[in-house]
């Protein structure tokens, strides 16, 4: 039984990985066969009316069971050991759907044509997504994805929670992989009205999904998070 938790944890990873690359390639229009900014193939509106739904059932999904009061609900259905495994794989189906069902719409509202600014913007879009992996590794990238959680349960250890730290980026801003996902969806040189849709409405879940963060973190983790919350920025060092 310890040995299919632990293999439901690294599966479990395994696909969000797959997915996550996918929706790099997925943004930046890359290779892929149906990216963000592909030709479009019904009335705007209509596609417009789909990917804002796709938006939103993404939204509520990551932030619905992030909480913990969706958790305790579901505590005697889905054990400790998967309860994190089980959000990543929930949320990977869902952006995975999402990519699938989304409806690309015509339209340029930006082309930077100018080599140098289209190198430096794809610069900046790799450096969004080196971001987002890297904040991972900064706090506990098993534990984010589940997989610390199955392991220790394999080898009959009890899981602790993971305790706050201030390493390196998280000194100066609270939420360097919200950083990296904006800079990866804005910095592109060809914004086609479809990748503007995708971006707004990422950014309006990532502000949001951060207000429900830091409640949740505040409450936990008491008056060492609100003492850094004091010291640091949210996003941008001295800005937000």
């Amino acid at each position: 039984m310890r040995a299919i938790v632990m293999l439901y944890g690294l599966v479990t990873y395994l696909l969000f990985f797959a997915v996550f690359l996918y929706l790099i390639a997925f943004v930046g229009d890359i290779i892929v066969p149906q990216s963000v900014s592909s030709e479009a193939r019904m009335d705007a509106p209509l596609a417009l009316l789909i990917n804002l739904g796709l938006t939103i059932l993404w939204g509520v999904q990551h932030t619905v069971m992030a909480r913990d009061g969706f958790k305790q609900k579901i505590a005697p259905i889905i054990p400790q050991p998967i309860e994190r495994s089980t959000y990543v794989l929930a949320s990977t189906l869902v952006l995975a759907l999402l990519m699938y069902a989304w409806q690309p719409i015509d339209g340029v509202i930006w082309q930077v044509e100018t080599p140098l600014a289209a190198s430096l913007l794809w610069g900046i879009f790799g450096i969004g997504w080196v971001l987002v992996l890297l904040s991972t590794f900064l706090t506990d990238h098993f534990d984010l994805f589940g997989l610390r959680q199955t392991w220790l349960h394999l080898v009959k250890k009890t899981y602790t929670p993971v305790n706050f730290t201030e390493s390196l980026l998280y000194q100066w801003i609270r939420h360097p992989m919200m950083l990296g996902l904006l800079l990866a969806f804005w910095a592109i040189p060809v914004m086609t009205a479809g990748h503007l849709v995708f971006s707004l409405g990422m950014t309006v879940y990532i502000l949001m999904g951060i207000h429900f963060e830091e409640k949740g973190l505040a409450a936990s983790i008491g008056a060492d998070y609100t003492e850094y919350q004091k010291r640091t920025a949210r996003i941008i060092p001295k800005i937000y």
